[in-house]
């Protein structure tokens, strides 16, 4: 079924330069650098959350309190799509095997076409809370339950399954397929990073060293480990395929670290929400931090574009897509 959509071409965008002075922790600071990030008002008064490079070459995200679907072109043209489900709370978003986008709700997953139908596959386990979603290397859509304590598969024709983790309230939150094939996930409440093959069985849970750190958000790097955000711990981590975790601190307090991605560039960046920032590690941990323009904007979900040249991240605060060119 197809919903409402409010369509509005945003024309005015603004381009700022920031001067920056690179922060770092166990390296000489090199000479301060100029990042241009550029940001988008979304039309209504939804709140963007989770963002994806969808299969049309635009930038679709989720609105969370709004139930919206939003689309946004790469010159800034935002359109914006009412879900049939009112109270749908969408969340996490990517782009789908079959050509469509899929989205976790709030009691289901959803698929939706570029043109705005949607068909949602309801999920067993009631309050479980979907979160985050991304495509295996089977062909199917897998995504965490937040207070399932499980992680689901849905395919693309819309059977879902689900499968336990070992440690109880695990609240998993971020997902991604490693370098490996296999699923691994932050364990937002076991203070864990899983790792869970494509057949639903959980080989490992490595705990993070940092006590109550709360893993959010995980992202292959360039060199074939993995990285993850610690949204309380205040750090960047990486882990191996064997489960060694190095932890990196950012330099401001309290950032509240959250998603993360590899840009073209071969780092990792990754959203600060308490600060209101874009952070940046490199493959042997050099941390950098960049203000966003829009003061409170608190930057959640990001994504790249064009081979990784261009990120799109979500400012939850300031109701703005924002993007930056590492």
């Amino acid at each position: 079924m197809a919903g409402d959509l409010h369509s509005r071409g945003t024309s005015r965008w603004r381009a700022s330069t920031i001067l920056v002075a690179c922060l770092l922790i166990g390296a000489a600071a090199p000479p301060a650098h100029a990042l241009a990030i550029r940001e988008f008002p979304i039309p209504s008064i939804g709140q963007p959350l989770r963002i994806t490079l969808g299969p049309d070459g635009n930038m679709w995200f989720t609105e969370y309190w709004a139930s919206w679907i939003g689309k946004i072109t790469p010159t800034g043209i935002i359109t914006e799509f009412t879900l049939p489900t009112e109270a749908a709370h969408p969340d996490g978003i990517t782009r789908g095997p079959d050509g469509n986008l899929w989205f976790a709700a709030e009691t289901s997953i959803a698929r939706m076409t570029i043109s705005g139908e949607v068909t949602t596959f309801p999920i067993p386990t009631q309050n479980s809370h979907p979160e985050a979603i991304v495509v295996g290397p089977d062909g199917n859509l897998w995504y965490t339950e937040y207070f399932g304590d499980q992680i689901g598969r849905v395919t693309p024709f819309g059977v879902v399954s689900e499968f336990a983790i070992p440690s109880p309230n695990s609240m998993p939150v971020g997902i991604i397929v490693g370098p490996d094939g296999a699923l691994w996930f932050c364990e937002h409440g076991a203070n864990k990073i899983g790792r869970m093959t494509t057949d639903g069985i959980v080989t490992n849970e490595y705990s993070v060293p940092t006590p109550r750190s709360w893993p959010s958000h995980i992202s292959v790097g360039s060199e074939g480990n993995l990285w993850f955000t610690e949204n309380r711990g205040n750090k960047v981590a990486r882990i191996t395929l064997d489960g060694s975790i190095t932890e990196f601190p950012l330099p401001t307090s309290d950032a509240g670290p959250a998603e993360i991605v590899r840009a073209g560039d071969g780092n990792l960046w990754f959203t600060e929400f308490n600060a209101s920032q874009i952070g940046q590690v490199t493959p042997d941990g050099v941390v950098s931090e960049f203000p966003i323009p829009s003061a409170g904007g608190h930057p959640q979900g990001l994504a790249t574009r064009a081979g990784g040249r261009s990120i799109w991240f979500c400012e939850y605060g300031a109701r703005k897509i924002g993007e930056l060119r590492p």
